[in-house]
Order: C-alpha cells, then sequence, then structure tokens
C-alpha cells in the first residue's frame, strides 16, 4: 500500500459517523431529545465531521476556538493547531434558555427531514458577527453571500461533542461521486499515487480548467477533481449537470487512469483566501498532497484581490498544514500563441487573449450567446446547452470585473 500523506492533525482519520448498532440506539434516543434545528451550512460541517473530512473536530466550537480561529486561524482546545474557518452551530436565544450545560440535543435537519447528530452541549455563547465576518471574509457588506449567512445565524452558539448519525441525501443523490475520505484514500493508494493535486470546482469544467488540471498532471501521479454537491448561490449549475461535463471531458481529454472524480457535501461560504486554506485542509484528509489554487479561488465578486487566496499561504507558519498549493498565474486562450497560456508564458497583448471564467461563461450559455469554440469543449457545450434550454426561467448572472475563476 502507498503511504499516504497523514490527516490534518491526527494519524488516523477522525470519523464520528456512528453506523450498525450503536447508530440506531443513538438514533431511538435523539427521538426523544430537544431538537435544535439547523441549516443547511451546518449540516454540511456536521456530515464532514461524520466522514472525517473535518479530521480532527469533535464537535462544534467553543468560544475561545471561534475568536482564536477568527483572528490567528489556531484553536487553543487542540493546542494551537491551525484552522481557518470558525465551524460553529447557532440556535434562538428561546431554545438556547431550555437547555443546560451538559444536555444532549438533536440537531435537526428541516431541508433534509431528519435529525442528523446528537450533541453534547458544553458550552452557550454569544458571538460578534461583525467581528468574524471582517476576519473570515474580510467584510461585513450583506452583498456577500458568506456575510449574510453569518450575520443571519441565531443569537447563540452551542458547542459541544457531536455523534453523527447520516449523511443526508448525498450517497444517495450522488452515488458515484460522493465520497468518504476513506474511499478516495484507498483508490489513491490502489492506484499507487503518492503526489495527488486536487482541483476545486462548483462550476463546469472550460478550458482554464483543463489547463490547470493538465498543469498539475505533469508533476503529480493523479488528480482529484473534487466537486462541491452542497448548496451554491442562484445562477450556479447543479452539481449533477457538473458531473456528466466532467465525465465527458475527462473521458475524451484525460490519460485513462490519470483522474479521480469526487463529491463532497459543503456548502460554499466564498471566504476567498480564508476558504482556499480550508479546501487545502479537507484535501488533506481525502489524501490530496497539493491543491490547485488558481485566480480567485472561492472568490465572489470584487472582495478579493484576483491572487490573495495564493499568497495567504504565505503567511502559515511551519507545519501548519501538510497540503501545499500549487500557484498557477491567470490563464486564457490566446489566439497568437494558438493554444492556452499563461501571464508566465505569454508574450502577447490582452486584445490577442480570450479571458475563460465560469461566471462569464454561464452568462453567455444563460443569454443564448454565441460561446467561441476556445472556451470550452464541444462535447461540454452540448451538455450545458441542453440545460440551460431546458430552464423555465431566465436565469440573471451578474457580471463582476473580477469574474469568479471556478
Amino acid at each position: 500500500m502507498t503511504k499516504l500523506i497523514s490527516p490534518h492533525g491526527s494519524p488516523e482519520l477522525i470519523k464520528l459517523l456512528l453506523e450498525g448498532e450503536e447508530l440506531a440506539e443513538e438514533k431511538k434516543k435523539a427521538e426523544k431529545l430537544l431538537k435544535v434545528p439547523i441549516t443547511s451550512r451546518e449540516a454540511g460541517d456536521l456530515i464532514m465531521m461524520g466522514i472525517g473530512g473535518f479530521t480532527p473536530l469533535d464537535g462544534f466550537m467553543g468560544y475561545d476556538d471561534w475568536k482564536s480561529v477568527c483572528e490567528e486561524m489556531k484553536m487553543p482546545s487542540k493546542n494551537g493547531l491551525f484552522w481557518p474557518i470558525p465551524i460553529t452551530v447557532s440556535t434562538d436565544k428561546e431554545t438556547a434558555d431550555k437547555i443546560k450545560i451538559g444536555d444532549e440535543v438533536a440537531l435537526y435537519s428541516d431541508e433534509y427531514n431528519e435529525i442528523m447528530a446528537t450533541m453534547r452541549v458544553v458550552e452557550k455563547y454569544k458571538i460578534d458577527k461583525e467581528f468574524e465576518c471582517k476576519n473570515v471574509f474580510k467584510t461585513t457588506d450583506l452583498e456577500h453571500p458568506g456575510v449574510k449567512m453569518v450575520m443571519d445565524q441565531a443569537e447563540i452558539n452551542l458547542a459541544g461533542p457531536v455523534k453523527v448519525l447520516s449523511e443526508g441525501p448525498f450517497p444517495e443523490q450522488f452515488k458515484g461521486i460522493y465520497q468518504r475520505p476513506e474511499e478516495s484514500r484507498k483508490i489513491f493508494a490502489e492506484r499507487g499515487w503518492k503526489t495527488i493535486a486536487a482541483l476545486q470546482l462548483r462550476n463546469p469544467m472550460h478550458r482554464s480548467h483543463e489547463y490547470l488540471a493538465k498543469i498539475a498532471l505533469e508533476v503529480s501521479d493523479g488528480l482529484y477533481i473534487h466537486q462541491l454537491v452542497g448548496k451554491l448561490k442562484p445562477g450556479d449549475i447543479p452539481a449533477d449537470v457538473r458531473v456528466r461535463c466532467i465525465d465527458v471531458l475527462v473521458q475524451h481529454y484525460f490519460v485513462k487512469d490519470t483522474v479521480l472524480q469526487g463529491g463532497y457535501p459543503l456548502d460554499m461560504r466564498y471566504a476567498g483566501p480564508r476558504e482556499a486554506l480550508l479546501h487545502a485542509l479537507f484535501r488533506q484528509n481525502y489524501g490530496c498532497t497539493h491543491m490547485i489554487i488558481g485566480r480567485d479561488h472561492a472568490g465572489v465578486g470584487n472582495y478579493y484581490g484576483p491572487f490573495e487566496a495564493q499568497e495567504i499561504f504565505d503567511e502559515l507558519w511551519e507545519g501548519a498544514l501538510l497540503c501545499k498549493p500549487l500557484k498557477i498565474d491567470w490563464t486564457f486562450y490566446c489566439y497568437k500563441c494558438e493554444g492556452m497560456a499563461s501571464m508566465k508564458t505569454c508574450p502577447h497583448s490582452k486584445e490577442d487573449r480570450l479571458l475563460l471564467s465560469g461566471t462569464m461563461l454561464r452568462k453567455a450559455l444563460s443569454e443564448g450567446l454565441e460561446v467561441p469554440k476556445e472556451f470550452s469543449r464541444p462535447e461540454v457545450l452540448a451538455i450545458l446547452r441542453e440545460y440551460y434550454s431546458g430552464l423555465q426561467e431566465k436565469v440573471e448572472i451578474k457580471l463582476h470585473k473580477a469574474a469568479t475563476g471556478e
């Protein structure tokens, strides 16, 4: 067996998802506990803790960890272990008042209509939401979808260890794509891969993604195309459509068995640089040694500079994160070079370049505009045109000066 990279902060994956008899007993007990409703984001975080994607977390963060993660990206409860974004769950004051320290509660998802986990509450606390937003998102603008998510949180945070009871709809809804870290690690080991680069996706693969992927494959044993199957923002393309696009691209344009496609259950936070760090952290748990970080990774609008998500890795202290960034410059199609290129390799002017982004591609397709053949492979465009032609309502997509690049 190939020796893969260790999980973050632990020699083994920390999986909180119960199974078998233990699961059945905990589910029965959970029915009698006070039900605390949770959001889609909180449910995704729970599932990641359950399957080991958030190793070594054992539950939702208390006040000291929350504050330190916001300020310094460190968890005091785990000897200053690196962690870039708070993982918290909240409830309203009325519900919080019913809970005593030491009580167990059932974390219930209205969206999935089931109890996702039980939790032993060891702390109840209020947070300064603006403080979190300024540190994590670098803005308190409610137009930022991640900021709105935090500002809409309930008043009181609950902290404590969890026992996860469900993976929600993901294993069935995304059969063959949704993966636990132990599953991706098993495949990497079977293929003999030692160096694995992860490519984060929330948009269908266009030529720029393909170029990034092939650069990574030149210096890695394998590529893990790992896409988000949780909640996106309005106008984003559903995961099942993206899966079909990736499948057809891998089938026709990549060497056999050099690429593995997988899916994970988180909602996007659109936290730009901080989220890039979180993406690298949990990709380490999935077995990846490198994370591709291109232009405006995990960004939205004009809130972050195009390469802030690369630069933040240079601010980390020694040993903070084992998974390393593969930093790739702004990429585009150059008509004079007659191919894909980057700012490092192309000497020509911007008039000779076709800039590519998922936002621009979605805008063109949603408005029925002609898409240049250099933008995406014809097999991919055929799938996307079919999707957009079936939409009942026109999708409005705002273009910003620096459109998101994923």
